[in-house]
């Protein structure tokens, strides 16, 4: 080891040497908390024009209870003051998330991460909410979560309608064709959105996966129906198969394709049942197939993120979201509850060139939880002295 030490040091040193004589700066820098600081200051928010006049409304964040971290992209360099600092920059680059039907989910977080770096923001919502959500977004109901770390709102050029279930039009039921919740809508099935991006925009960088669905998660797995579990592995787990085989032509080499996970994939979460565990392994499980023949043939980076619990509207249909957050309070290293944009933050970071090498990976934002094997706050463990956040 200390020869293998010195070594490397003996060849740094001559390296820069080498530079030093091709008249470039000596190697060896020094970064500080302050420069650090100098760096993140010179950054600023860059989102993209909307199509509708109404995206235009401005709003003041108000304060929110839990301290967030953010992400900024940068400001646009000029001659005499160009941008300094590593951070994440994706202007120029456009994403499509599929599963944004509101503005408290980790599809929307993601949304506003990957627009405060700069990228332009397409996103695709389930057909019967879509109605609910243009229409919230017009009237300003979502400005507060619109707000930008430089206090613009967050634009989305186009919503598309989307039903990630129906990989074409030929896959859809009649019952469905016929449902009300439906009229009014058209080109909705994966292949269709796929085609309408194509012809809109020409082509994506970044895929987006947040949806899923457990018609039968409040039931244990071994009360779950046939079709009940194949509907979730459908839903939560194909569908993003689906998303990437049709969409995989039009994204740009070197993109990035992400996936939301969630623990119950490899550890016991009694209550998340109905097939959701298995198709949350399922998801994982491809996303590191997917990582090796998107990568191959296309040059597409393919992760998932196994995202803590959150208290989103989606969530709520579980029936014990509280009771999780309240455990991963207490049981997790970061004894904090999890913000929306902490993934967000991670989504955007895995979307950029700063992950360049990174696929097929699970990442994990839980604060530390999946590395707990037992519950601290259990009886038996309290004479240890264990340290705790007590408020």
């Amino acid at each position: 080891m200390a020869a293998a030490a010195s070594n490397l040091q003996i060849a740094t040193l001559r390296y820069c040497q080498l530079q030093s004589r091709k008249g470039l700066k000596p190697c060896g820098t020094t970064v500080s908390s302050s420069s650090k600081a100098s760096s993140w200051a010179k950054l600023s928010s860059s989102s993209n024009i909307s199509s509708s006049p109404f995206f235009y409304r401005k709003f003041v964040s108000s304060s929110g209870k839990n301290e967030k971290t953010v992400t900024k992209a940068m400001a646009e360099a000029s001659d005499s003051k160009p941008v300094s600092g590593l951070s994440i920059d994706l202007r120029g680059k456009r994403a499509f998330i599929a599963g944004v039907a509101d503005d408290n989910g980790y599809g929307w977080a993601i949304a506003k991460s990957l627009a405060a770096a700069g990228a332009e923001i397409l996103v695709g919502t389930w057909v019967p909410a879509l109605n609910i959500f243009e229409s919230s977004f017009r009237r300003g109901k979502f400005d507060e979560s619109r707000v930008l770390p430089d206090g613009s709102l967050m634009e989305i050029t186009k919503v598309y309608p989307l039903d990630a279930v129906f990989d074409s039009p030929e896959d859809v039921p009649e019952d469905i064709k016929t449902n009300k919740r439906y009229a009014g809508s058209s080109n909705w099935t994966v292949k269709e959105v796929a085609e309408s991006v194509k012809q809109d925009f020409g082509s994506i960088d970044i895929l987006v996966h947040s949806l899923a669905n457990g018609p039968e998660v409040t039931k244990p797995l071994l009360e779950t129906s046939r079709n009940g579990y194949l509907a979730a592995l459908s839903a939560s787990s194909y569908s993003y198969i689906s998303l990437l085989k049709h969409f995989v032509p039009i994204i740009n080499p070197g993109g990035s394709s992400l996936s939301l996970t969630y623990i119950a994939s490899e550890r016991i979460i009694p209550g998340y049942g109905g097939g959701m565990s298995s198709a949350k392994a399922a998801l994982e499980s491809d996303t590191r197939v997917l990582a090796f023949e998107a990568g191959r043939k296309h040059k597409i980076r393919v992760n998932t993120i196994s995202a803590g619990p959150l208290r989103s509207r989606a969530a709520k249909a579980i029936g014990f979201i509280d009771m999780m957050i309240d455990y991963s309070s207490v049981n997790a290293p970061l004894q904090k509850e999890l913000s929306a944009e902490e993934v967000g933050n991670a989504a955007a970071f895995l979307a950029s060139p700063l992950a360049s090498a990174i696929t097929g990976a699970v990442i994990y934002v839980d604060n530390g939880l999946n590395a707990m094997g037992v519950g601290v706050d259990s009886p038996m463990f309290k004479d240890l002295d264990i340290p705790t956040d007590k408020h």
